[in-house]
């Protein structure tokens, strides 16, 4: 059993409350720098009073009778943080008092907190929070839920109860019992974290179960279009109207780095005359509110030139007629089928073709491509950064030049 070093115990007046000319006498009880009190319902004359020791001076009746109360208290005290030890229970300031006082804390649990945060959030929707980022928070509450009645017989756990163990336990499930992938079960595991936190910040958990928790993502290889596959993608023309149109929005992406959340909220006032005399889409990314501003590649504006006439960019000012995303990867499918490209079609895709085929592979320095896609930090912009067999050619290829040149310098031939 380790005792904590920090907590202590004093007692004092408080001359600012005399009256009668008598101070109130409190006890403070403190824990890791933060503090309790309780009133000892006794007062007495503050000349009576050493602060330094806590304690009543002279023989009189009056200050044997405070001396003796406050053993008395110290005592108590003492043996209520000593059981709040035994039983392994966390430990601050308050806790010992309400022990003391007889009083029964709230104790919240994890399901509680989840759904306390879900409802908060549920009524956010539209404001700043995204319908899919809240049923993300749905889906990990109804894993928890399985994980807890399956693991621990019950329908729910304090939030003290919860441990190292209960996290590495939990990603352990979401693997074996639903086949989840490494890095989705620790995009999960991050929603618990984020419950977790709310609960630290509202003081309804002391220990933080993730204190020794790391989130380490697996390393993917981000499947991409190349320059072969995105001319076959732009000189076939299918001849049905919903898949030409979810190829050339495919597209549209391939050439701005605009995610789907973007693309589909992009309207006609977003376009206009850059510093440059070219058109440009001036936006903020859906995701994170951060400006993303795209000069248009003469593909891009293409596109945009072929639709304006288009039924729904007419009646609801949009650029491109971008259906759901669940329609959209859904005819992408058919699309790669139909242009005879083997891979996998998906809008994400698109945004890393513009990060890597269209603009990185293209000499375009990596701080111009985070600014395009919006990114905040240059090493979310290195994810998309796959650097292509051509691009390593052409560079080693330069360098065999310049070396070729500079020998032939040396010799002087």
């Amino acid at each position: 059993m380790k005792t904590l070093q920090n907590y202590q115990l004093s007692f004092l007046i408080k001359p600012g409350k005399t009256k009668n000319s008598k101070a109130p006498i409190y006890c403070r009880i403190s824990v890791n720098g933060k503090r309790a009190e309780i009133s000892l319902k006794r007062n007495i004359d503050p000349a009576k009073w050493i602060n330094k020791v806590g304690r009543a001076i002279g023989s009189s009746e009056e200050s044997r009778l405070v001396n003796t109360t406050i053993d008395i208290i110290s005592n108590k005290i003492h043996s209520h943080y000593n059981q709040l030890l035994i039983e392994n229970k966390p430990i601050d300031a308050l806790a010992i008092k309400n022990s003391f006082l007889g009083i029964s804390e709230k104790k919240y649990t994890l399901i509680e907190t989840f759904k306390y945060h879900n409802t908060r959030m549920e009524t956010l929707i539209g404001i700043d929070v995204e319908k899919g980022t809240y049923k993300k928070f749905e889906t990990v509450l109804g894993k928890i839920e399985r994980f807890i009645k399956q693991n621990y017989n019950c329908e729910d756990l304090f939030l003290d109860e919860l441990n190292f163990k209960f996290i590495t336990d939990f990603e352990y499930f979401m693997k074996t019992e639903d086949s989840v992938k490494h890095n989705t079960a620790l995009r999960y595991i991050r929603c618990l974290k984020k419950i977790i936190n709310l609960a630290m910040q509202n003081e309804w958990i002391i220990r933080n179960p993730f204190i020794n928790y790391k989130c380490q993502y697996t390393r993917v290889n981000r499947e991409v279009l190349s320059e072969e596959e995105l001319q076959l993608l732009w000189t076939r023309e299918i001849g049905i109207d919903r898949l030409d149109e979810v190829k050339d929005v495919f597209l549209f992406c391939c050439y701005t780095g605009y995610s789907f959340a973007d693309v589909q909220r992009i309207s006609k006032k977003d376009l206009a005359r850059g510093i440059d005399g070219d058109y440009w889409i001036f936006t903020e990314r859906k995701k994170t509110g951060v400006t993303s501003n795209v000069p248009l590649l003469p593909r891009a504006l293409e596109i945009i030139q072929r639709y304006s006439d288009h039924k729904i960019c007419l009646n609801e000012g949009k650029l491109l007629p971008v259906k759901s995303n669940q329609k959209m990867n859904a005819y992408l499918k058919e699309v790669a089928i139909l242009c005879k490209v083997n891979k996998n079609l998906t809008m994400h895709m698109a945004r890393h073709t513009f990060a890597t085929t269209v603009t990185l592979s293209n000499g375009v320095p990596i701080e111009t491509v985070s600014k395009m896609l919006g990114h905040t930090k240059l090493t979310t912009t290195q994810i998309y950064a796959q650097v292509l067999e051509n691009k390593v050619s052409h560079d080693m290829n330069d360098l065999k030049s310049k070396l070729s040149n500079a020998k032939k310098s040396q010799t002087g031939t």
